[in-house]
């Protein structure tokens, strides 16, 4: 298939043997790992955990991304559709109060067919944010939950830490057509069904640029009609240099906080500063493939 699933529509000619494009991956599923995962908001973990499904390959290219080896690195494992909907069965028999679709753009017409029948939980679509609005248009009516990150206001800084100067034009857009297709958030038994939580990484250094996404939010939706999470666990690489070399301070972050509640962004989530812990990252391990 020549590919324009992501926004780069890049035009690449993906096999089931071989990958290419951007992402790197075949026209096959590539999974690391499928697991219950509790490490999510509190909506989405609850109790039992989410069945999060982590696929391989990205279409972007962050360079603190925590998930490196199967983002960039292209670890997992290839699996058929008939397969992928095993997985989705397991996870959903083991309790699974969603299924939880990480970085799963670049295989989005595969996973429709695994999807096909419906499943009889929420599906999560988890996701970096930097995704095709025709590609969100094929999902509707499959998603229930739209879990995306809004990274970056700024060009400059998208383009050098995820090599995407149109970021935050593309992000925002996509993240109104999440929106247009669940609507305002629906909770039952303090579980998400339905809606759009909007996620943000504070990163150390680059408060002003967190206030203008604050910013967006608050002028773009009214209380109630989507969460917020904001996020402090920023955990720097190896070959990090200069801020991005260490953590948020917890003055960075509190801050931060105090906006989002000084922008009346009041239905959303905070992090206790020991989530920037290698603890919390998955081991991509091919559990559950």
């Amino acid at each position: 298939m020549r590919c324009a699933l992501c926004p780069r529509h890049c035009g690449a000619e993906r096999t089931e043997t071989a990958g290419g494009g951007f992402c790197g991956m075949p026209a096959a599923p590539v999974v690391a790992r499928a697991a219950l995962h509790h490490w999510e908001e509190p909506v989405l973990s609850g109790s039992r955990g989410s069945g999060a499904v982590f696929f391989s390959g990205c279409t972007l290219r962050c360079v603190y991304c925590q998930n490196g080896i199967i983002s960039a690195g292209g670890f997992g494992k290839p699996v058929s559709v008939p397969r992928l909907r095993r997985i989705f069965d397991n996870l959903i028999e083991q309790g699974a109060h969603n299924l939880d679709l990480v970085t799963p753009t670049h295989f989005t017409p595969w996973i429709l067919e695994a999807l096909r029948g419906g499943v009889p939980v929420p599906v999560v679509w988890n996701c970096g944010g930097y995704e095709s609005v025709d590609t969100l248009r094929s999902l509707r009516g499959k998603v229930d939950i739209y879990l995306p990150d809004l990274k970056y206001c700024d060009s400059d800084l998208s383009a050098r830490l995820s090599a995407a100067p149109d970021y935050f034009a593309v992000a925002t857009a996509a993240i109104e057509e999440m929106f247009a297709q669940t609507g305002p958030c629906v909770i039952e038994n303090g579980i998400l069904r339905r809606g759009v939580l909007i996620r943000h990484l504070a990163l150390p250094g680059h408060g002003d640029d967190s206030r203008r996404v604050l910013d967006w939010v608050s002028r773009t939706f009214r209380p109630g009609q989507v969460l917020f999470s904001l996020m402090s666990q920023y955990t720097p690489p190896e070959s990090a240099r200069g801020e991005l070399s260490r953590r948020l301070r917890r003055a960075e972050y509190r801050a931060l906080a105090q906006y989002m509640e000084n922008c009346g962004i009041e239905d959303g989530f905070l992090q206790e500063p020991s989530s920037a812990d290698g603890y919390y990252t998955p081991s991509f391990d091919l559990t559950g493939v």
